[in-house]
């Protein structure tokens, strides 16, 4: 019978958890850069910074290096490794996740677009809500790293419940932007605040989907 080298498995095994490591500060620094763009999006559109919108596109481009890093590496460990079936849980989490985080990043430089087409008109009356719908999508953000560096088994469905006052304004707001039949003057600002507030739903969503994928992480099944 052929004796099983058990300093070798163990130091296999050691190199595995250290590259998995490794793996997971990459998305904690790839989700730091989608949180510097979030807040950069909403200094761009809320308090009128061309500055900060000018930013976004190359900090975009960062994000899209961590995330085709951060899915290489992923798949290599898959493959090469020989992960445990909870292993393989975790790698198929993570990129699943790093897919959510550049999605937001993508909308994060989407918003910034929005903010310098807005510019040149007055600002419209709702945008104080709409700038209470960012800070709520910005505060989900930061919730599901957070959950990621704690794995907290229930990020899920705390997410959601967040999820549902996000929702509620986009809601209350597309109703309000949409019953603008009578509006006086170019109907361009609306159409960009009705797709502003559209994409800061979307990104919420996206971070409700990394709480869910912590849960996943931690237990196995979905928040």
């Amino acid at each position: 019978m052929q004796r099983v080298n058990t300093s070798k498995l163990n130091s296999s095994r050691q190199q595995f958890e250290r590259e998995l490591k490794r793996l997971r500060q990459d998305v904690l620094r790839m989700g730091a850069l989608v949180e510097n763009s979030c807040r950069l999006s909403h200094q761009a559109l809320f308090h009128r910074d061309l500055a900060a919108a000018d930013v976004l596109k190359p900090l975009d481009k960062q994000i899209d290096h961590f995330y085709r890093q951060i899915e290489a590496d992923s798949i290599m460990l898959l493959t090469l490794q020989g992960p445990v079936a909870q292993d393989c849980r975790v790698l198929g989490a993570f990129m699943q996740l790093v897919r959510d985080l550049e999605r937001i990043g993508d909308y994060a430089k989407d918003l910034g677009e929005i903010a310098v087409k807005l510019f040149p008109y007055p600002p419209l009356a709702c945008m104080p809500d709409v700038e209470r719908m960012s800070h709520e999508t910005q505060a989900m953000l930061g919730m599901s790293l957070i959950a990621l560096v704690e794995l907290n088994p229930e990020a899920g469905t705390q997410m959601k419940e967040k999820d549902t006052t996000v929702d509620d304004a986009y809601d209350r707001l597309y109703r309000h932007l949409a019953s603008q039949s009578n509006y006086r003057g170019v109907l361009e600002p609306v159409l960009l605040v009705t797709l502003a507030i559209r994409h800061l739903e979307r990104m919420a969503d996206h971070a409700t989907n990394i709480g869910q994928r912590v849960t996943y992480i931690v237990t196995g099944r979905r928040g």
